[in-house]
């Protein structure tokens, strides 16, 4: 699936935070969606995901406006998964992963055959087939950060909208989850801020700063001294590796000149009095 967006923006309280970006992920394509905190990247997945509506813009999949679709016509196309949905139940974890079946059913059916070997195939992909019978309270955060990401598999969609799916989770599962993202046949547009877990795994990247889209390209292309420097104000070496990516190296924060110390001015001594003579 083809996700496009036209000049799309969109406010918060009358503050501009998404300001007329236009993209296109092409099918199967994975992209990396890096920016600073605050840069509007959480905001504009939204907008393409359907769950906003943006002020100015239209949001395309395979060249058709989504701007009439109906929530449930979008759940067949797209899933999301959040950075942190503070979702809590008393569910068993194949039950919520079931959640992802919701679009395909009517509302009085159950799950089906279909329905349940689409959630166990969900369950396996993550690595929480041993974990399908527990109680979701049992689960750590990154346990049920892998659910989530299960969950929007058993939706089966055509493309794939993951903000900062990395949390909480270990190195381990943090590279089998890209792995799995960068292997799949679905569209994947996914912010991150480890950017050489971004550069190793994305097909190409996207830059944001203050709401726009200031790069897109390879990840060499965008991960570059400058932008680290400009954009994410750090000191960093960027070193490449046989393929030509580029992994990060970080010296630290760049800070600004500190201005000269004001000198404090000091009071003049007190006069001693003199001892009278006898």
């Amino acid at each position: 699936m083809r996700i496009t967006a036209e000049d799309l923006s969109w406010s918060a309280s009358g503050t501009p935070v998404v300001r007329g970006v236009g993209l296109d992920i092409a099918p199967g394509e994975t992209v990396g969606l890096l920016g600073p905190n605050g840069s509007g990247k959480s905001s504009l997945l939204r907008c393409l995901a359907g769950l906003r509506v943006p002020d100015a813009g239209t949001v395309r999949y395979d060249g058709r406006s989504i701007r009439t679709w109906s929530a449930r016509r979008i759940a067949r196309r797209i899933a999301f998964v959040e950075q942190d949905s503070g979702f809590d139940t008393d569910l068993r974890v194949a039950d919520v992963v079931g959640l992802g079946r919701t679009p395909f059913r009517d509302r009085l059916r159950g799950p089906d055959a279909t329905d349940r070997a689409v959630v166990a195939a969900a369950l396996d992909r993550v690595g929480l087939t041993a974990l399908a019978g527990r109680s979701w309270k049992g689960l750590s955060g990154g346990e049920r950060q892998r659910a989530h990401i299960a969950r929007a598999l058993a939706q089966q969609p055509y493309g794939l909208l993951l903000d900062e799916p990395t949390n909480h989770l270990d190195v381990k599962h943090q590279w089998e989850l890209m792995e799995l993202l960068a292997g799949t046949a679905q569209t994947v547009l996914v912010a991150l801020h480890d950017l050489t877990l971004a550069a190793r795994h994305c097909d190409r990247l996207l830059l944001m700063h203050q709401g726009r889209l200031i790069a897109s390209g390879s990840p060499a292309a965008v991960l570059t001294a400058g932008h680290l420097a400009q954009i994410f104000e750090v000191d960093a070496e960027l070193t490449t590796d046989a393929q030509g990516r580029p992994s990060v190296s970080y010296r630290g924060p760049l800070r600004a000149t500190a201005p000269a110390p004001v000198p404090v001015p000091v009071p003049a001594p007190l006069p001693v009095p003199r001892q009278g003579t006898s």
